[in-house]
């Protein structure tokens, strides 16, 4: 690092032009290999070019070299650009979808793919990925729940924290790392009715207890920089919210680093109707706490008439350059611009051989297996198989995030896979058009006379269906959240054949699974599983793997179920039967509760818990208390079945009555546990003060005493639980 000295002497020197320009950040664009191209409104401006701060969605090594070399010699202060972009899951080895990464239950894992996915695109010269999303989803219907790890503020905060530290690693300044800016800031995954964009009504009891931690411990963890929603928190757009990125985010939960507005969000506050025009919006935004504006220029066209007006002040303007100044002397680039930036180290490390082993290890470890009937999988060594549906020989297999710089050709297809596991696949209707959702068209129909054929003369169907990438993503929110009804008509076919039918299931959300289900003997959900989909597919269906994943969002039963999560407040009339009861929650059409439980997924054997054991019942802590254990939960675990297999053994709290109403349960720890057949072990959990804390508005976090309910178990409906009580001293 260059050093504060020498960033306050940058400053000094800069026009006010000139810092307006340095927290813009223009929209890079080369469809015919041009460098620095303008779009999305832009005036050309030679001067806002020259001098901009920073680039998004501009990379590959010999671009970004000849970018950065020409922005350095026009510069008026040889200050480096930042390239930023979109980097995910995966930059050219695209690993499952976010949501799928959260199913293998392994925050470690998570982080080396982070790694991976930093060193491959800093050789490609991007400085800044706008990952991990730490946005709470509840409700499936929002597109954009592929790209967060699910319905638990305590399992995303494992993540996100996770995700940051396999970005940055030892410091953004040490090669092949990257700074992480977490988003969206804050409870964007709250979309009214699950369409994207939308307002958000959250109370602060729900905002801290639920929305917040997942921020918190991506900032714990180091992140560079932080990004508001899109959204409308409360009536107020985040992008303009005071209270929110001054008081909650600077104060609250002290976060030191950059914040970037999203792509034209600043624009946007004018269709919000909280500003008049995009002066208002340059003044309110810069005032809230925005430091750099994403493609919309209202900063570099307004501030110099808001200084003179007195409406923002140059201290304020001084600090948001200052901080991205830090931001690229952090990462050495005043010493050196084209840090990591090479074209070689681009060959070398894009879908290497290890990369590629690792995201073939992260989709045998997401794919969760939801059924398995009569133990219809593994396949058996000479079972002639029947490889059915429009995902079977498809590359279709990586969501919209991971095209942003991976690439479909670069796939391994199911029928790939389970032919180099020498899979005798009989190949029929692949020629399907994944984007069409309504009923059978004619030439549907010759795929499914060709589907049966092939299966006439098979001993099992795997059958693979699913989303087209569009369906799952940004702007990809559904009304219905059933698969598309040609393919279901498929389905159909099919079971009337009797054969056994495995059906793979291609998503970025849960699904409405009930008839599929009913229809299939097998059922793994694989999410968007990326380059190495077929493989890892092709390694559970053989029993190369056995499956370990675990569903972190409730499947519903319905769409009108959404939003449906396992966390919710009990009601003073709950419905604990397995079917409707007069004048209880739920609906009258509809069993209550989801098809398929938050911790849910089998594996081919299976496993037996004892009853919990508590090492006491009655506890003592202080206010103060925090990490000191209270007690131990323990259970025994044992293999029952005839293969070793991985268990998620999952712990659970539930704090009977608080002064406000506390979720009917809450995951608080959990243990990945491999055991032989037959074989036994102890499974023990610390409970600590921090577990049973919560946010109480106008207190903040609260130890309260009280009767606890523990539960230990291999999904949030488990009932096998042991209650004690907290004392104060």
């Amino acid at each position: 690092m260059l050093g504060q000295k020498y960033r306050k002497q940058l400053l000094e020197q800069m026009t006010l032009r000139e810092k307006a320009a340095e927290m813009s950040q223009l929209w890079g664009e080369n469809p015919d290999g041009t460098l620095m191209g303008l779009r999305r409104g832009f005036q050309k401006s030679t001067h806002l070019m020259d001098n901009a701060g920073s680039f998004l969605g501009f990379n590959g090594a010999e671009l970004v070299l000849e970018a950065q070399r020409l922005h350095m010699e026009a510069s008026a202060h040889h200050i480096p650009l930042l390239f930023m972009t979109d980097v995910i899951h995966g930059y050219k080895t695209i690993f499952p979808s976010v949501l799928g990464i959260g199913t293998t239950w392994d925050p470690d894992l998570a982080e080396e793919m982070a790694s991976v996915a930093a060193a491959e695109a800093s050789v490609s010269g991007v400085h800044v990925t706008f990952s991990p999303m730490a946005d709470l989803v509840r409700d499936a219907r929002w597109g954009r729940v592929t790209e967060s790890t699910g319905e638990d503020p305590y399992l995303n905060s494992l993540f996100t924290a996770a995700f940051t530290k396999g970005y940055q690693g030892d410091g953004i300044d040490k090669p092949f790392h990257i700074a992480s800016c977490v988003k969206h800031f804050a409870g964007y995954g709250a979309a009214e009715g699950g369409r994207d964009y939308d307002s958000t009504q959250i109370g602060d009891y729900q905002f801290y207890n639920d929305y917040l931690p997942a921020f918190q411990s991506a900032i714990d963890a180091g992140c560079e920089l932080v990004m508001p929603g899109f959204n409308a928190l409360n009536g107020m757009p985040c992008t303009c919210n005071k209270n929110l990125l001054s008081d909650v985010l600077r104060k609250y939960l002290q976060f030191k680093g950059i914040v970037i507005s999203d792509c034209t969000a600043i624009w946007e506050l004018v269709p919000h109707g909280v500003c008049a025009d995009n002066a208002e919006a340059a003044e309110r935004s810069l005032n809230a706490g925005i430091d750099i504006e994403m493609v919309s220029s209202t900063f570099y066209e307004n501030l110099e008439a808001l200084v003179e007006r007195g409406d923002v002040t140059m201290e304020q303007i001084d600090e948001a350059v200052e901080r991205i100044l830090l931001l690229k002397d952090k990462m050495g680039l005043f010493e050196n611009p084209y840090k990591d930036t090479d074209p070689e180290k681009e060959k070398e490390l894009h879908l290497c051989a290890a990369h590629r082993a690792l995201a073939r290890k992260a989709v045998a470890e997401s794919a969760v297996l939801l059924k398995n009937q009569n133990q219809v999988l593994p396949l058996k060594k000479g079972e002639k198989i029947a490889l059915i549906g429009p995902l079977s020989d498809s590359r279709e297999l990586i969501d919209v995030w991971g095209l942003v710089n991976g690439e479909e050709k670069d796939c391994v297809t199911i029928r790939e896979g389970l032919s180099d596991q020498n899979i005798i696949c009989v190949p029929g209707c692949h020629q399907w058009n994944l984007r069409e959702m309504d009923a059978v068209h004619p030439s549907d129909e010759a795929l499914i006379a060709e589907a049966l054929q092939a299966a006439e003369t098979c001993d099992k169907i795997v059958l693979a269906l699913g989303e087209h990438p569009s369906m799952s993503s940004e702007a990809g929110s559904r009304s219905d959240l059933s698969l598309p009804a040609n393919q279901m008509e498929l389905l159909h076919a099919l079971y009337r054949t009797g054969k056994p039918i495995i059906t793979i299931l291609i998503s970025g959300r849960p699904l409405v699974l009930g008839e599929i289900a009913e229809h299939s003997d097998a059922v793994l959900m694989a999410w968007f599983p990326g380059t190495e989909g077929g493989n890892g597919i092709a390694d559970l269906l053989t029993g190369q793997c056995s499956p370990s994943g675990r569903l972190t969002m409730s499947m519903p039963r319905a769409t009108g179920q959404a939003p449906i999560y396992y966390n919710h407040l009990p009601t003073g009339r709950p419905n604990d039967a397995d079917k409707y009861e007069s004048f209880k929650n739920g609906y009258i059409d509809i069993y209550p509760g989801p098809l398929y439980p938050f911790g849910y997924g089998l594996t081919y054997t299976t496993f037996d818990y004892s009853p919990v054991s508590l090492s006491a019942d009655q506890v003592s802590a202080a206010d103060d208390s925090s990490e000191e254990p209270l007690l131990l939960a323990s259970i025994t675990l044992t293999n029952t079945g005839t293969c070793e297999g991985t268990e998620t053994v999952q712990l659970y709290i539930q704090d009977v009555a608080g002064t406000y109403s506390r979720p009917v349960r809450m995951l608080k720890d959990f243990r990945k546990v491999t055991l032989q057949p037959k074989e036994s072990t102890v499974v023990s959990f610390s409970v600590t003060p921090d577990m049973l804390k919560y946010y109480i508005p106008g207190k903040g976090l609260t130890l309260e005493k009280g009767l606890f309910r523990v539960f230990i178990g291999s999904d949030a409906n488990t009932t096998n639980g042991k209650e004690f009580t907290l004392n104060r001293k």
